[in-house]
């Protein structure tokens, strides 16, 4: 798996899975929409850890700065 997510899109995901876990274990969202957000949060914060996203890879989008080499 090569990485395609870079710094700025994990910071992204890692803010975004905060504030959907948060919202799930504060009991702000409950019930089915609460299960989606924890589960959005998990797959948000799995993808930023592992620096590679399925679905861009699937379209062909790739937001990791690569190293030039020398």
């Amino acid at each position: 798996m090569k990485a395609n997510v870079g710094n700025i899109d994990r910071l992204i995901r890692i803010v975004l899975a905060a504030i959907l876990a948060g919202l799930y274990l504060a009991e702000v969202v409950s019930g089915i929409l609460g299960t989606v957000f924890l589960i959005v949060a998990i797959v948000l914060l799995v993808t930023s850890l592992f620096r590679f996203c399925g679905a861009y890879a699937l379209f062909g989008v790739n937001t990791c700065k690569n190293k030039p080499e020398k």
